[in-house]
């Protein structure tokens, strides 16, 4: 394995693979779509309150602010189904954005639709108070002698605590087995809420347009849930018989481990893909994780490499063979489906290199076309690096190592004795305008190197990351 970097060389361009570019396009615009169908959905709620007379009942103060806060909640409670459907794993949105770009719009959706709610709750309140002649408090306290209301409440309150507890500064706070239980609450949320928007006046009521929707919308949210997170896991895992083979320690917190299964060639793993997993012992059966492929399965045998993280991931690294295995995916896009380039730069810093390692075994590389940096604080980290090399694509292709803590204070990637020798993203990748980049390591490194190759005027469609966090 080469241990120094390249000196700087200019850039000779490859050109871009017209057919990866094509492919990389449609898949675009898939995405593309898939955005335009969710803020559509949240107009066709407007619209359909509209069409339906909504504006008619405008006669004063007190109805504008109430016909406000109905309007309000719509917006807010089609962004909440939205955002399960985001959620739902579905296949054709992974297969569009990923899963982790479709969970970040399910985060960045989270505070704009509890706004909403919250504003709903307070115009409602003040609409209906106006109307009663009454105040606020009073027509609070009134609010919870009916008892869809009291569930509408009992769903807000829900909300917002799952929402509190996705900031990050909180969410810190959690283990990842915690927080995703916590997260489970926001089903729970939108169903106790379902019979205050069914019941509440008569802006649902039966034999409407209006009705048809919602109800549509909350059979596609929940049966998308139900189907994606659990029917087809449930059958996949039942097929496929997966149990833990084995257990290999590769340096103290990590382990890989090796699984065995039948007909695991139909899942149709690529190379960089990731599964959610669920090892039925006493002390793992109740969480499942996120953990990336570390080899590409073959038809009875794959692996998966874990650091200890937690308490699940350390659970889950002292796992005994013959260990049932559940499964929910492959999931992601960080794979060589996604080029749209003759080459490829490759990034990959601690257990990031899990991902990696199984996309180049899985890519189609001819010589000359991949140069790999494989990043480590020290020696303990240099995790499968070993095998990297090794790889039958690899051959004709480049492996730099880089050894060494970040320089103190300083803003980059790069180990303190690499920058003093003036290595830069493109000294190491010379052809870096004509490659797609691939990414992954720990969040704040891996947004460093992305930063660095925005600055050296890569297109963001030829850079692809993997992260570590949730």
């Amino acid at each position: 394995m080469t241990t120094h970097l390249a000196p700087p060389r200019r850039a000779t361009s490859q050109g871009i693979d017209r057919p990866r570019l094509a492919r990389a396009r449609r898949r675009l615009r898939w995405a593309d779509l898939l955005v335009m169908v969710c803020w559509s959905s949240v107009a066709a709620a407007v619209s359909l309150y509209l069409a339906s007379g909504g504006l008619l009942q405008v006669v004063d103060v007190a109805s504008a602010v109430t016909a406000l806060g109905i309007v309000v909640g719509l917006i807010g409670t089609n962004l909440i189904l939205v955002m399960l459907v985001l959620a739902a794993r579905i296949p054709l949105v992974d297969r569009a954005v990923g899963q982790d770009v479709a969970m970040a719009f399910h985060r960045r959706l989270g505070k704009p639709a509890l706004y909403l709610l919250l504003g709903h709750g307070v115009l409602l309140t003040t609409g209906y108070a106006l109307q009663d002649g009454s105040n606020v408090i009073s027509e609070t306290v009134g609010f919870f002698s009916g008892s869809d209301f009291v569930l509408a409440y009992a769903g807000l309150g829900l909300l917002v605590f799952v929402v509190l507890s996705s900031v990050v500064a909180v969410r810190r706070r959690f283990s990842y087995e915690a927080w995703h239980v916590i997260h489970l609450l926001s089903y729970a949320a939108v169903l106790v809420a379902v019979p205050h928007q069914l019941s509440a006046g008569a802006v649902l009521a039966g034999g409407t347009w209006q009705r048809v929707y919602w109800i549509g919308l909350y059979v596609l949210a929940f049966g998308s849930v139900a189907a994606f997170r659990f029917a087809v896991p449930l059958v996949r895992s039942a097929r496929h018989g997966i149990t833990v083979a084995g257990v290999e320690a590769l340096a103290p917190g990590v382990v890989s481990i090796h699984l065995r299964g039948r007909d695991l060639e139909r899942l149709q793993t690529e190379g960089g893909q990731y599964a959610i997993w669920r090892f039925w012992s006493a002390k793992t059966w109740w969480h499942a994780h996120p953990i990336s492929f570390s080899a590409v399965p073959s038809a009875h045998s794959a692996r998966i490499t874990v650091r200890d993280l937690g308490r699940g991931s350390s659970a889950i690294s002292r796992v005994l063979p013959g260990t049932r295995v559940s499964i929910e995916g492959p999931y992601g896009i960080f794979t060589d489906a996604a080029r749209m380039t003759n080459r490829v730069a490759v990034v990959a810093a601690g257990i990031g290199i899990t991902p990696v390692r199984s996309l180049l075994e899985g890519a189609r590389l001819s010589s000359g076309e991949a140069t790999v940096l494989l990043r480590a604080t020290d020696a303990s980290q240099q995790y499968l690096w070993d095998e990297i090399q090794n790889l039958p694509g690899m051959q004709g292709n480049t492996v730099y190592s880089m050894t060494g803590p970040r320089p103190p204070g300083v803003a980059t990637w790069l180990s303190a004795e690499a920058l003093n020798r003036g290595v830069t993203l493109t000294s190491a990748f010379p052809h870096l305008s004509d490659s797609d980049l691939y990414v992954c390591g720990p969040a704040s490194w891996t947004e460093l190197v992305v930063r660095d190759a925005r600055v050296a005027g890569l297109a963001e469609t030829q850079i692809h990351v993997e992260r570590f966090d949730w």
